[in-house]
């Protein structure tokens, strides 16, 4: 076991944990937690003794190895395969004993020891590992040096894996890997023989692979037993024992239930819907346990919608120039109320496809045609560089509002999540998470319709994630999300599409059903017709005459006509949405004042008027949602027509 007492760390004379105990028993699966800042890898020093403690003791039982990533594999001529089976360093150093051994009985000794280690199957399992992560068997025997820093930490991490430590030491492991390795890397930990510590934001993970959490907060630590979620329903009973939870619950999940509700009867999207449901579930308790002085994350509304399909791609083929074509053949349509996920293995085009949408990318031939003045917004990792390192939010802001009263600026930079003291900050020390909201504010500034995010959550804390994920479900535009964080995936988007085989195809399934696939090797998607909608009662169908071919003007008159026949039924769901969103708003001011403590001792008449209030707007709402329910069905059902 792993026993911390009574533990003082500082950092850069920051007191960041304060007379600390805790216990982490042996063979656990422990997920570090907490928000950004609170210490999580400086305790992960103090573990491996890479740092001094200003107090306390952690004590680990000596014959333990501790293994952690390195900070990168090195870009070398040597293979990947022979940097990962370098990695035992037992096993390396038996091999070349053996080799310069001519004592018969010592050359016995070495070779049992190599198969006790099941030395004769390291090569599979190293192979294994870097297959797991990304790697071909091409990709495995080509040098180091041919890959970027970000392969080369997938190479450090299948390294460490290989090494089999008894405590094993993971942080932030998911922040460069693609979501099919993320799969792969939850199922390993999950079976992993030994101690794991792992710190991580993704809530899948911390689900899926650990079986207890320590908590860092207020300089102190707290051990809970069970995953992420069995943690978030103990702090959040406890957090209500003690008067500090809110009721946000009801108003949360209502924004995610007008999607749901949306795709509940529609065979098409019944997966999807599941998806959704579960990820609602989900939601209850974190609800409960956000931390008041999490700043949301807010995008802008474009201010005028743009007419559907606001892009079609027809025939396209894209990629960097004609002898370098990357996506071919692809047929689809982005709709304005569009929120769809990318999977797909790094490598295979999601970023291609992405700078496409975006228009940072020329086509090489087909058809792309994008709705009048369309507003795209991007987010990518690598645009945090873009950031001027020596502005603060403030300059950054100023810019985009030049002549604005200074008041103005400020407010628009503290909606980024920027408090005072950080808005005026320069970039180059804000901390990850702070940089990715102020790029997410910049980018989105001027309300976009289509909002593409390339690995958005990166710097962010789980808190932040979730503020995330409710930035996303307020916003009225279409969203192309690439994520490796399932949760975020689930909860936020409608439909998927898989970047697969030089081509992008909607995707028939769901979260579980894709985990599955790549868990069983097998990425293969299970495309629809391109561009078309998903059919699951199709094999029962018969077969339709064939429509009458029209030409390309005919198809975009036909189109417009049927957009224009359909746009009173959208304006009364606008409405109806509006209306809802109203009573809502009223709703929820009604809870903070019932939830005023002793409002019925000292004046039960008003209390009883807000109750009685309180039950007449939720009748409303109820007979709203389901004219806004059966109003969208019959958009949906007419659009697919």
């Amino acid at each position: 076991m792993i026993q911390i007492s009574e533990l003082t760390l500082r950092m850069a004379g920051r007191l960041l944990i304060e007379g600390a105990s805790v216990t982490i028993p042996s063979g656990s699966k422990t997920g570090f937690v907490g928000r950004n800042g609170t210490g999580k890898t400086t305790l992960f020093r103090a573990i491996t003794g890479d740092m001094d403690l200003e107090a306390g003791n952690v004590k680990i039982p000596k014959d333990m190895r501790i293994g952690q990533v390195a900070q990168e594999a090195p870009g070398t001529d040597e293979s990947l395969i022979n940097i990962v089976l370098s990695a035992d360093k037992e096993r390396t150093s038996l091999l070349q004993q053996a080799d310069n051994e001519n004592d018969g009985d010592r050359l016995a000794e070495i070779y049992t020891r190599l198969d006790d280690i099941d030395a004769h199957s390291a090569q599979s399992r190293a192979a294994r590992i870097l297959a797991g992560l990304g790697f071909d068997n091409e990709a495995q025997e080509r040098p180091a040096r041919e890959f970027s820093g970000g392969w080369r930490m997938r190479v450090a991490l299948a390294a460490v894996l290989f090494s089999r430590p008894d405590i094993l030491m993971l942080d932030e492991p998911t922040n460069y890997l693609d979501l099919e390795g993320t799969l792969w890397l939850e199922n390993y930990v999950n079976r992993y023989p030994g101690t794991v510590i792992i710190i991580s934001h993704d809530r899948d993970l911390l689900n899926r692979a650990v079986n207890s959490i320590v908590h860092l907060e207020h300089k102190k630590l707290s051990f809970y037993r069970g995953t992420y979620d069995n943690f978030e329903r103990q702090r959040a009973q406890a957090l209500e024992l003690a008067g500090k939870a809110r009721v946000k619950q009801e108003a949360k999940r209502k924004h995610m239930m007008e999607f749901v509700d949306r795709f509940r009867y529609k065979a098409s999207k019944a997966k999807q819907a599941q998806s959704r449901i579960k990820a609602l579930e989900k939601m209850a308790p974190l609800s409960a346990m956000l931390n008041e002085n999490v700043s949301p994350i807010r995008f802008p509304d474009p201010q005028k919608q743009a007419s559907s399909p606001i892009i079609r791609l027809e025939n396209t083929n894209a990629g960097y120039g004609r002898d370098a074509i990357i996506l071919n053949g692809m047929d689809l349509r982005i709709d304005a109320d569009d929120r769809i996920a990318l999977l797909g293995s790094n490598g295979n085009g999601k970023s291609t496809f992405a700078k496409l949408l975006a228009d940072r990318l020329e086509y090489v031939s087909g058809e792309v045609t994008r709705a009048d003045k369309l507003k795209i917004a991007m987010f990518a990792q690598h645009q945090l560089d873009d950031l001027h390192e020596n502005e603060t939010p403030v300059e950054h802001v100023r810019a985009l509002m030049k002549g604005a009263p200074e008041a103005k600026v400020r407010a628009r930079v503290a909606a980024m999540g920027l408090g005072a003291q950080r808005m005026e900050t320069r970039a180059r020390d804000l901390s990850g998470g702070e940089k990715a909201r102020l790029l997410l504010g910049l980018i989105a500034f001027d309300g976009p319709h289509l909002l593409i995010l390339d690995e958005p959550t990166n710097h962010l804390d789980i808190d932040s994630r979730q503020m995330l994920v409710e930035a996303l479900n307020s916003y009225n535009g279409a969203v192309i999300l690439i994520s490796h964080d399932r949760h975020l995936v689930e909860a936020s988007v409608e439909r998927l599409w898989i970047v697969k085989d030089s081509t992008v195809l909607p995707y028939d399934g769901d979260m579980d059903s894709y985990r599955k696939e790549v868990l069983k090797g097998s990425r293969k998607p299970k495309p629809t017709e391109p561009g078309g909608e998903i059919n699951l009662e199709s094999e029962s169908q018969p077969s339709q005459p064939p429509k009458p071919v029209m030409n390309k003007q005919q198809r975009r008159r036909e189109k417009a006509e049927r957009r224009k026949a359909l746009e009173p039924l959208k304006q009364k769901i606008r409405q109806a949405e509006k209306e809802i969103s109203q009573l809502n708003a009223k709703l929820e001011d009604i809870e903070k004042q019932l939830a005023v403590p002793g409002l019925f001792q000292e004046n039960a008449a008003r209390g009883e008027e807000l109750g009685q209030t309180r039950s007449a707007i939720e009748k409303k709402v109820e007979t709203l949602e389901e004219n806004w329910m059966a109003l969208s069905t019959q958009y949906e059902e007419a659009r697919a027509c």
